[in-house]
């Protein structure tokens, strides 16, 4: 139940619902005992059983209720019998039954109509949070986790959340009101035949308890497996054309088909041990009725100490009973198994970011001078991919990073990005360390073009206005000429209005790239990063995009990560990388006459 406390929360934004639903819930309970209660008058009346009355009765106080009411009733049903005849008695008997029974339900749907709302915003707020901790999580977290099991947390186990959550809320309101409001008519009516019942009520609960005790831990299972073949899915929706091209489908089909099965086991198990509640408590229910049958009716033929009304009045309170009974022992299931998916949630939730803003972080507006890297080392897991690493870039410079792959080019953009933060060393801008500044404000100063083109399942106009939210269209257009990406835009069905498909699966990778130079365009950022930023582009592409980069590079300040050695020539400083230190720098015309590194990997390329 410690998982109700921390995700309490999101329960007090809707406590006016709360408040509402355990208000209609105390009718509900009192009305439900006297629907019951008003069936002894009836069955007196049918059966000419009912106590005459004929002087009116006094009110004596709270203590005296019970001797009032049943006078009363019975001195209604007197005058009624004497003056109208007894068929008038008994329609006004079921009059009131029907009045009893429909109050009852009315405030049965006000309850469910109010604890919706709850129930709804719950879900909606928890799943809010989850996504909102899952863009400010660093990304370092995603390389560990599986994206389906992320998947499966912010749908199923949030609804599983959801329901349990609104279990307790019966648990603790609905049905024991009604089982108590029941019991203490049973009491009224007889002592005896009531403690006869709390014999067995012990034994039906230790039963029950033992059925649901492992739960949790099935509960557990499912939901992993969940995000098992869920993560499945994802990656084969992710790699199709990998998949389709190795003939992998069989492969694929198979690992997606152990999972389910697993899933279809652990779900059987689990089901029908939830299944085993509710047979099992009304099983239990229907022995303590037919043991009261006996003894009750013992009382009413031998003993004669209890009237036929009264008896079966005793037993609908009896049976009454079953239901919320029943009810608290598949909400205590539940509570179990949202235990299990509330830790899944509550994992994520509650994973702090080591990424996140220091106390008091500074808003930087602009770029004055430079960017330093000073003596910084770095690590991913257990190897050093930086080592001792130092680097000035001034602003208005284009500084390019070369070399091998593995050489930690493109982890320079990941931590200048603040995506990570470095291991040993600082990176500054106009001598501010970043780990000061908003990362918000940072990542303002940058615009960033990656080696994979990230597009969204949207229009290019929208894409491109992740950069610039309030761009017009003329500077969205303006964007896509420098990018020389307006040749083919404005030749689509509609144009900077159509739709990309996911992951612009409609376009060329040339043409997925220039959209992305074009979206660091109109973002109009001081600093740019270029993380091969030309790689997928075509060699007519490149030279059109190369020269618009040069272009837009000339007032900004530029971090070039090249493997192309051609798009780099005219870079202020090149900086040539192995194995995560500073093999040799200087400009394109120096090294080449260094005949080191970079000349072997310029000859290499133009063999290429």
């Amino acid at each position: 139940m410690d998982y109700i406390k921390k995700l309490s929360r999101f329960i007090v934004p809707y406590k006016r619902f709360a408040i509402l639903n355990i208000v209609c819930n105390v009718f509900y309970a009192l009305f439900s005992t006297l629907a019951m209660v008003s069936l002894m008058p009836m069955i007196n009346v049918l059966f000419g059983e009912s106590k005459k009355v004929f002087n009116k009765p006094i009110y004596n106080g709270i203590k005296n209720i019970k001797d009032y009411a049943e006078n009363y009733l019975n001195y209604i049903v007197t005058t009624t019998t004497e003056t109208e005849g007894p068929q008038r008695a008994l329609l006004y008997m079921i009059i009131l039954i029907i009045g009893l029974f429909l109050l009852k339900n009315l405030f049965n749907y006000l309850a469910l109509f109010f604890i919706t709302f709850l129930r709804n915003g719950v879900l909606r707020d928890i799943r809010d949070e989850i996504y909102n901790k899952v863009i400010t999580l660093p990304i370092s977290y995603y390389s560990e986790k599986k994206k389906g099991d992320i998947i499966a947390r912010i749908s199923g186990d949030v609804s599983v959340v959801k329901n349990s959550m609104l279990s307790v809320l019966e648990l603790i309101v609905k049905e024991p009101l009604t089982i108590i409001f029941a019991i203490v008519a049973m009491f009224m009516i007889s002592v005896k035949l009531t403690i006869f019942v709390f014999i067995f009520i012990p034994v039906a609960g230790f039963i029950i308890s033992r059925i649901g005790k492992s739960l949790k831990r099935k509960s557990d299972k499912v939901q992993r497996e969940q995000g098992v073949f869920l993560s499945t899915l994802e990656e084969t929706l992710g790699g199709l054309k990998v998949i389709k091209g190795f003939n992998a489908e069989n492969r694929f089909n198979e690992k997606f088909k152990e999972s389910t099965n697993r899933f279809y086991n652990f779900s059987n198990t689990l089901m029908n041990r939830q299944n085993l509640a509710s047979p099992t408590s009304e099983f239990l229910g229907i022995a303590t009725i037919a043991a009261l049958l006996w003894y009750g009716g013992n009382m009413v033929m031998v003993e004669q100490t209890l009237s036929g009304g009264a008896f079966i009045g005793y037993m609908a309170l009896a049976y009454q009973i079953l239901t919320p009974a029943k009810a608290i022992s598949k909400a205590s299931y539940q509570v179990k198994t949202g235990n299990a998916a509330a830790e899944r949630i509550l994992e994520i939730i509650e994973t702090p970011s080591p990424l996140d803003d220091v106390p008091n972080a500074i808003t930087k507006n602009g770029f004055e001078t430079e960017i330093k890297l000073n003596n910084i080392s770095f690590k991913y897991e257990d190897d050093l991919v930086l080592k001792n690493f130092s680097l000035t870039v001034p602003k208005g410079k284009s500084v390019a990073l070369v070399g091998q792959s593995g050489s930690g080019k493109s982890t320079i953009a990941n931590l200048v990005t603040r995506f990570y933060d470095v291991s040993v060393g600082d990176i500054s801008i106009d001598g501010e360390n970043i780990k000061n500044l908003t990362k918000n404000s940072l990542r303002g100063l940058m615009g960033l073009v990656t080696q994979d083109s990230i597009l969204f399942n949207d229009t290019i106009v929208n894409n491109l206005k992740i950069g610039k939210e309030n761009a017009s269209e003329d500077e969205i257009i303006e964007a896509l000429k420098i990018a020389n990406a307006w040749e083919f835009v404005k030749d689509l069905p509609q144009g900077i209005h159509t739709n990309i498909g996911d992951s612009g699966g409609k376009l060329s990778g040339g043409q997925k790239q220039r959209l992305s130079i074009a979206r660091a365009v109109l973002k109009n950022s001081p600093i740019m990063i270029l993380d091969e930023a030309t790689s997928a582009l075509d060699t007519e592409s490149e030279r059109l995009v190369q020269d618009a980069l040069e272009k837009m590079m000339k007032n900004r300040t530029s971090i070039v990560i090249a493997h192309r050695l051609s798009t780099i020539q005219n870079a202020d400083l090149i900086v040539v990388m192995q194995k995560g230190e500073i093999s040799e720098q200087g400009t394109h015309a120096e090294l080449m006459a260094k005949n080191g590194v970079y000349h072997k990997l310029v000859e290499m390329q133009s063999f290429e």
